[in-house]
């Protein structure tokens, strides 16, 4: 994937760690310290076969998850033209 181009911006990808969101079975979830390869333009975050099928591992076992974030969550409001 190394000269692969992101779909999106046509940006070039770069190797690198990443905080990755993963949504599975309607939950979601964080996990820390996963190869990713990401859009130096947009920020595209794109992922290898093997890394993505431990991150749906991961995710089956999320009831043995020990540590827990919390973050602020806001509502989006904006008046919509007519």
């Amino acid at each position: 994937m190394q000269n692969e181009r992101c779909e999106h911006c046509d940006g070039k990808l770069e190797h690198r760690e990443v905080l990755a969101r993963f949504r599975f079975k309607g939950e979601t979830i964080y996990i820390e310290h996963v190869p990713a390869w990401v859009c130096k333009q947009c920020g595209e975050q794109y992922y290898d076969a093997p890394v993505y099928k431990q991150m749906e591992r991961i995710a089956q076992q999320r009831e043995q998850i020990q540590r827990q974030i919390s973050f602020p969550l806001a509502e989006f409001e904006m008046a919509l033209p007519a």
